[in-house]
């Protein structure tokens, strides 16, 4: 049996069970991919998840960063082809490095890390959580859910049907005439149901779109494209990867899952997200909490109220970021 299970081995997962792990507790970390594994992700890390990956984890290795290794932060054109800018430096990482990277990190603190195990369902028996995964059963006394948007153990438990926008970018040779020191972010609502971005990662130009129909990706897509070529001369050689996702779809109101009983959500799998999909900074951030609360875990009750309370600050600025976005675009609007 276990102290503490953590599903999910991204940055909430790896923060939590990394954290729980060094005080001594007996802790799984269960990922059910391989890794490295892919990540549709931006790959930015702003100036607040690297502050928390470095003061928990050390110095970041050269191995995870793509280039430019320094993005010097996001342009905003809105739906009046306003432009924003906002200049703030953060690291351009990969994905699947980076997450490796971590759950070693964890791993030698003393998490028992195993990759390939799926987890289908837990339910609360005689003070413990009964895990089941795909090959076998674990006992935990709390179970820490990081499995993403798509949270099998948040579907099962929490019987929520959260909605999603559909990512799908493509990652490209060729040039265009766009600042590569830059996150690109396009609100226009003819270019994607959500938003539509460009940004460089190694020699790749990579272009995506956020929908709330997956059907409707690949014309979205397209239509970007051509956006792009007409607007900042695109030259497109050749595409060397399609990559497709899901994130939580956001609303200014804030629905969140945070737990039930033993069961704690962090990160994704909450319903924890920036606005414009930056969701790796509220994963450090509730893994971090969700860490803390754990402390309190022979009283469930204490240990929710902790966990919620300790989010608090969290909340409350990705509501100062939806305001904020909100008087550029009234799609954001709060």
């Amino acid at each position: 049996m276990y102290d503490i299970i953590v599903i999910g081995a991204g940055p909430a997962g790896c923060m939590t069970a990394k954290r729980i792990a060094e005080t001594g507790h007996k802790v799984l970390l269960a990922e059910k991919m391989e890794f490295p594994r892919e990540k549709s992700c931006s790959g930015i890390l702003i100036k607040k998840s690297i502050q928390m990956v470095e003061a928990e984890f050390g110095k970041i290795p050269e191995s995870v960063f793509s280039n430019p290794q320094i993005n010097q932060g996001i342009i905003l054109t809105n739906e009046d082809d306003q432009v924003f800018k906002f200049e703030s430096e953060g690291y351009n990482i990969w994905r699947s490095s980076f997450d490796y990277w971590m759950a070693r990190e964890a791993e030698s603190s003393g998490a028992d890390l195993r990759t390939s195990t799926t987890a289908l369902s837990c339910k609360e028996e005689d003070d413990l959580v009964v895990v089941k995964f795909k090959n076998n059963i674990e006992t935990a006394q709390v179970v820490i859910a990081c499995d993403g948007a798509a949270s099998r153990i948040g579907r099962g438990l929490l019987n929520v049907s959260p909605d999603y926008i559909f990512t799908y970018q493509t990652f490209s040779r060729g040039t265009i005439d766009l600042d590569s020191q830059f996150f690109h972010a396009f609100l226009d609502p003819r270019l994607s149901q959500y938003d539509a971005w460009f940004n460089v990662k190694d020699d790749f130009l990579i272009m995506g779109v956020g929908v709330k129909n997956p059907s409707l990706m690949e014309k979205y897509h397209s239509r970007f494209v051509s956006f792009l070529k007409s607007h900042y001369n695109a030259h497109i050689e050749s595409i060397v990867k399609t990559e497709v996702g899901i994130m939580p779809y956001i609303t200014p109101e804030f629905s969140f899952y945070l737990g039930k009983g033993r069961v704690l959500f962090a990160g994704e799998a909450a319903n924890l997200l920036n606005p414009l999909g930056e969701g790796i900074s509220s994963a450090l951030a509730s893994g971090y909490v969700a860490a803390e609360a754990i402390k309190f875990y022979e009283n469930p009750d204490f240990m929710s109220d902790s966990y919620k309370n300790g989010l608090k600050s969290e909340i409350d600025y990705m509501i100062r970021q939806w305001k904020f976005l909100g008087e550029i675009s009234p799609k954001f609007k709060y």
